[in-house]
């Protein structure tokens, strides 16, 4: 009747309170890179690019949108203060566009005097400040032609994705007889991941490409606010 204390020792431990390691997820990233093909491979490496590139072109046009920015406020202060336009672009940063506009609205008034008899001074020089603010423009442009392109082919490369998974699910159901849960999970879990990339690639890019036209926006205003002045005091030192 009587249980000795090696008794209790040696009663084993219920499996329950054993921890368990959790399961590896066999339809996952990892997965879909070890068992995927060459061209399952390659379409994951196109949309990892793509995604790279767009997110680059986002946060390098952000920062130079912001830079612009806070320098239209500093060269629309120097350039009231400042006695003429030639004082005031020369104060300005050469990489400025604001110089740049500055320096082709100086080329275009003095190069008028050869043409006065046939071009008038005010239209000149509006011509010569429309063409710079022009070329700062397009270079405002550069890389939103990627954002673009991203956004519109990358649910089709993941669609891509799509139809080759979709595809091996059908080649396994053929070869094995049977359309078996086993059999297809993998290949339908590929199919649906590839899904996901590809909208994950497009969604991004497109909301960065509509953000960043509508910042592009607000630098231009600044840039062609700045070029009314150029050519205001220009007109003004002529008459002078």
């Amino acid at each position: 009747m009587l249980m000795t204390h090696n008794s209790w020792a040696s009663t084993p431990t219920p499996a329950t309170l054993t921890p368990s390691a959790t399961p590896e997820n066999p339809y996952g990233l990892g997965a879909l890179w070890a068992q995927g093909d060459a061209v399952a491979k390659i379409t994951l490496l196109i949309l990892v690019l793509m995604s790279m590139g767009s997110w680059f072109v986002i946060a390098t046009k952000y920062l130079e949108q912001s830079k612009l920015l806070k320098l239209a406020a500093a060269t629309q202060a120097s350039f009231k203060q400042a006695a003429s336009v030639r004082q005031a672009a020369d104060a300005l940063d050469t990489t400025s566009p604001f110089r740049f506009i500055a320096e082709k609205g100086l080329e275009g008034a003095a190069q008028h005097p050869g043409l006065h008899d046939t071009v008038d001074f005010n239209a000149w020089v509006v011509m010569s400040l429309q063409r710079a603010m022009t070329t700062v423009q397009s270079r405002l442009q550069d890389g939103l032609a990627v954002l673009a392109t991203v956004g519109s082919t990358a649910p089709f490369v993941g669609l891509f994705g799509t139809v080759w998974g979709i595809y091996h699910a059908l080649v396994k159901i053929g070869m094995s007889g049977q359309a078996s849960i086993d059999k297809v999970a993998g290949p339908v879990g590929e199919a649906l991941i590839m899904t996901a990339i590809g909208l994950a690639v497009a969604v991004p890019a497109v909301l960065g490409y509509n953000w960043l036209v509508r910042r592009n926006k607000a630098v231009m205003e600044e840039i062609n606010a700045f070029g009314a002045d150029v050519h205001a005091a220009l007109l003004a030192s002529a008459k002078r």
